[in-house]
């Protein structure tokens, strides 16, 4: 059985506390918790703690939630923790050479997203916009580039046609508590050999807006509806209908519908037609005889066709 490691967790929104519960339950001990300062939320503005503080406080873990870590105060509380190791998943603080350094193993992440693809703020919304097939976890010793640390271990999961945005972070939240532990075992243990991110294929997840979220129907129907999906639930993809604003959740892209046909006519013929009750009208408003002879059965009957001369076609005549 390997051995049980101390640990320093750092990270805020909903996706890390699932990290943090895994590793609750876990072998290993949590000596500290840093988070994100509290900040004001909904429409009181009142200030909010994150989903990893509140978690961290139910299981009365040391909660820190400093503004920076570049400070000599912040290094040396982090250090006084004497962790082995520190996680870091979707912290929201960069972590300067100082901090990376304090852990006696460093310090990983979990990242979601296939690394090289996808480093950056919006990996997950950005992996279903792009139509991408699958996504999945990085676990990776962090070094002080943007998501660029050698990778520890990855897992993958499909992206289904009805995917989103919400459906994949809660599916990668999950997968990503369950890598972490597995990852921790495996250093505390005989050890993961690191391997560095290749070169190629390296993509950015640059931060969502709102801006953004505004369609443009000149685009492909397949990209809006990826980008519908990934969308949902934040910013949510809209358009404009009428003065209102039509805010959209899902979305399907698909062959365009059939267009109702009378049976099968002959384009020519049908001009002909138009042609000739047009030249009758005319007729019919100089000469007011031209019904009934138009009427009396075995008339032939005069057909014209745009660009090309006025010809008769012989209908039977009664005899």
């Amino acid at each position: 059985m390997s051995q049980s490691l101390r640990v320093i967790f750092a990270g805020t929104p909903d996706f890390a506390a699932a990290s943090l519960r895994a590793l609750l339950a876990s072998q290993h001990s949590v000596v500290g918790v840093y988070t994100q300062p509290d900040r004001a939320a909904g429409r009181g503005r009142k200030l909010t703690a994150s989903p990893v503080k509140v978690l961290a406080q139910s299981h009365d873990l040391p909660v820190h939630q400093p503004e920076s870590l570049r400070t000599p105060e912040a290094q040396a509380q982090l250090a006084s923790l004497d962790a082995d190791l520190m996680v870091v998943v979707a912290y929201g603080l960069i972590l300067p050479r100082e901090i990376l350094d304090t852990p006696r193993r460093g310090c990983i992440n979990v990242h979601a997203s296939l690394l090289p693809r996808w480093r950056g703020a919006a990996p997950i919304q950005r992996a279903i916009e792009a139509g991408d097939s699958e996504s999945g976890v990085t676990l990776m010793q962090m070094d002080e580039g943007l998501d660029t640390g050698d990778m520890l271990l990855t897992r993958r999961t499909p992206i289904e046609a009805d995917t989103t945005g919400g459906s994949l972070h809660d599916t990668l939240a999950e997968l990503g508590g369950e890598a972490l532990i597995e990852t921790l075992d495996a250093l505390a243990g005989p050890g993961l050999t690191a391997q560095p991110q290749p070169d190629d294929g390296v993509t950015y997840a640059a931060k969502l807006s709102k801006a953004e979220a505004e369609l443009d129907f000149r685009e492909p129907t397949a990209t809006l509806a990826a980008r519908i999906r990934a969308f949902n639930p934040w910013p949510v993809a809209w358009c404009a209908l009428g003065d209102e604003r039509l805010r959209l959740w899902l979305a399907e892209p698909g062959a365009p519908r059939a267009t109702r046909r009378t049976p099968r006519r002959h384009p020519a013929r049908a001009r002909r037609r138009r042609a000739a009750h047009r030249l009758w009208r005319w007729r019919a408003a100089r000469d007011p005889g031209a019904t009934a002879r138009r009427q009396a059965p075995g008339r032939r009957r005069t057909i014209a066709g745009p660009g090309r001369p006025l010809h008769r076609r012989h209908t039977t005549r009664n005899t």
